[in-house]
């Protein structure tokens, strides 16, 4: 392979001095020089790889615009300090004010004492990228009789296309052979085949896929540590063999390098192992030079992934729940799913409206397994179970140090593991209004920040949010923002209450009873079989009742029926009566025998006992810690107290 190497000039003067410098290299080729052309920017450095470029120098702006769109290394030409006293020189003969124009990383010298000892005013210009040099060059058009430019390539070159005056700054002689003897070096490690192969055999030797490459020939040139457990053989008794006489196996390899076609995956069976095949030709100038074959053990993939699964499902990372999971028998029910379906196939982000227990996790996870995000993550959080001061760093994750007790090493949030996939932030109408404030930030910018960083982090998720609460009642509180809900609520999904949709009442009671009855864990409890039939009686007393804790209610019942056999609907007011008559059943005959001044009723123990069950009667219909506060009219805070100090 001849070593090549390409220059975009700025101007004929300097592919003139490389010439002067390099004429053997010139003659032979192993230098080419383009001429910058504005009307080529972009495409310069791609028609000196087509040339046979592995390396290009570029000078400026000329560097820049090649920078990002060739796959070989690019070399500045550097510009020394004596270059541009030259070109100042130069331009201070116009008698005109002197506009600078050069990139922040053309200058790699003291540019700023440099100019403490030139007395002579300049106005400076500098650019970052390339596409800033043509807007620089036009912001003294009307000026243009008063200025003279001094710059790189195409800063000059625009100055000429509006007639400006202008003096480009030369490479010196120095910077030429500097660039040119780097780029011969960069050549000849890129050619060093020892260099390339070790590094290619550690490279090959770390992946888990077995890979083998044969010759024209058939001649086997590369094989790594995973095709030799795979194939079950040693390096040392394969290379440079012929691969049908060590391997018979693997004729297929050479039928697809005959017949220069990439195999598209194929699943074979090699030395009693599973194994998914493919090749891929080794295609140099055009020519095949040989071919490469893929092998997967199938059956290290299989157990990667169940890792994965249980990986992921351990972390709560999967989503379990299909449409399979959400059963119904009412029309509302059939239109609620039928409209989740065609949500859950679109990117929008979706708000749940119902109450607590009525199946919105259920509906999100199998929205989010009907999606193109199905086999990414999954991550739910409930807002209202986690305290304010834990749920900005839970969400949104923290570095090292970012506050006392910070885990070492920092800690990834839950937007950062569903990156990919979907998030569903339960119960989103307690989210207080500062991390309101960054959520929106994150749906808008698709972008986070974790706590004590400021590297921002890329995002790819789907949001859904559910709220059992109406949200533009609190927008009207002043405690949801408004900005917010709208950016959530893009696509809206209402569930009704379990008590609006009568048809599923008895339907789910009975799917229950039955599941828990094939699940057998209440076989030897209850007289109960599958084929059981409900009376009237129990159908009315079901449907007539108001189900304030939803689907998650009628699963209790349910399960109290497996146990009894009986349907047993426990009321608030129930509760109140038996804590009526608690500790009150003493029989009057015994009244006469009992020492007054030895009796010791403590009012306080036994109010904790009341709002214990109270609390527990309300938790076991279902109801969330919020709505049961509600019914108190306490705080949430004030709730948890209580029921941690009567536990």
């Amino acid at each position: 392979m001849e070593n090549v190497i390409g220059v975009i000039a700025s101007n004929i003067e300097l592919k003139e001095k490389i010439e002067t410098l390099y004429p053997r290299e010139i003659k032979n080729k192993e230098i080419i020089i383009d001429i910058i052309e504005l009307d080529l920017l972009e495409e310069q450095g791609k028609i000196l790889v087509d040339k046979g470029a592995q390396v290009i120098i570029g000078r400026g702006g000329g560097y820049k615009l090649i920078l990002d769109t060739v796959n070989v290394p690019i070399i500045p030409l550097n510009m020394k300090s004596i270059d541009l006293l030259k070109a100042i020189k130069l331009a201070s003969t116009y008698k005109k004010e002197i506009v600078l124009i050069l990139g922040y990383d053309e200058v790699d010298f003291d540019y700023i004492s440099l100019k403490d000892v030139i007395n002579i005013h300049i106005k400076e210009e500098w650019f970052k990228s390339k596409y800033e040099i043509r807007s620089k060059v036009l912001k003294y058009i009307d000026k243009k009789e008063d200025i003279v430019i001094v710059g790189s390539g195409i800063a000059c070159s625009f100055a000429r296309q509006y007639n400006i005056d202008n003096v480009f700054i030369n490479a010196s002689e120095e910077s030429i052979t500097e660039a040119i003897e780097y780029s011969k070096n960069i050549i000849r490690s890129l050619s060093n085949e020892k260099f390339n192969n070790q590094m290619l055999i550690n490279i090959l030797d770390g992946v888990k896929d077995g890979i083998i490459a044969i010759d024209t020939k058939g001649k086997i040139i590369l094989f790594n540590e995973s095709a030799k457990k795979i194939l079950n053989t040693k390096k040392e008794e394969v290379y440079n063999k012929n691969i049908k006489e060590v391997f018979p196996c693997m004729d297929w390899l050479v039928e697809a390098m005959i017949k220069n076609e990439s195999h598209k995956r194929k699943i074979r069976n090699i030395n009693k192992l599973t194994v998914n095949t493919r090749s891929v030709p080794i295609i140099v100038d055009g020519q095949v030079q040989g071919i490469i074959g893929i092998l997967q053990d199938i059956t290290n993939i299989q157990s990667l992934e169940r890792k994965i699964r249980m990986d992921l499902n351990n972390k709560g990372l999967c989503a379990k729940y299909t449409f399979d999971d959400y059963i119904f028998k009412d029309e509302i029910s059939k239109e609620i799913v039928e409209m989740a379906k065609k949500i859950g196939k679109t990117e929008f982000t979706t708000l749940l409206y119902g109450e607590s227990g009525c199946g919105k996790e259920v509906l999100a996870q199998s929205m989010h397994n009907i999606s193109q995000r199905k086999d990414k993550p999954f991550v739910a959080i409930n807002c209202a179970t986690i305290s304010e001061s834990l749920l900005e760093s839970e969400l949104f994750g923290y570095e090292e140090g970012a506050f006392t007790g910070a885990k070492k090493g920092g800690k990834p949030g839950l937007f950062e593991l569903a990156h990919g996939g979907s998030i569903f932030l339960d119960e989103i109408n307690s989210l207080p209004i500062n991390i309101q404030t960054k959520l929106l930030r994150v749906i808008e910018e698709k972008k986070i920040m974790r706590m004590g960083s400021d590297r921002v982090i890329p995002l790819d998720i789907r949001i859904m949010a559910a709220t059992n609460e109406n949200l533009r009642q609190k927008i009207k509180d002043k405690t949801f923002r408004a900005d917010l809900f709208y950016r959530l609520s893009s696509l809206e999904i209402n569930i009704p209450p379990l008590r609006k949709r009568k048809k599923d009442i008895v339907f789910l009671f009975e799917y229950f009873v039955k599941k828990m009855i094939e699940e057998g864990n209440f076989s030897n409890l209850s007289s109960i079989s599958d084929s059981f039939k409900l009376n009237q009686e129990e159908i009315n007393l079901l449907n007539n009742h108001n189900w304030l804790g939803n689907i998650r209610e009628l699963k209790n019942v349910a399960q109290k029926y497996v146990l009894t056999g009986k349907v047993e609907i426990l009321y608030v007011e129930d509760e109140d009566k038996k804590v009526d008559e608690y500790n009150l059943n003493i029989d009057s005959s015994q009244l006469e025998d009992i020492n007054y001044e030895n009796i010791s009723i403590d009012i306080k123990e036994i109010n904790k006992y009341v709002e214990t069950k109270i609390i527990n009667t309300l938790l076991s219909q279902g109801l969330n810690k919020t709505q049961v506060a509600s019914i108190l009219g306490i705080s949430r805070t004030a709730l948890w107290k209580k029921y941690k100090d009567n536990s």
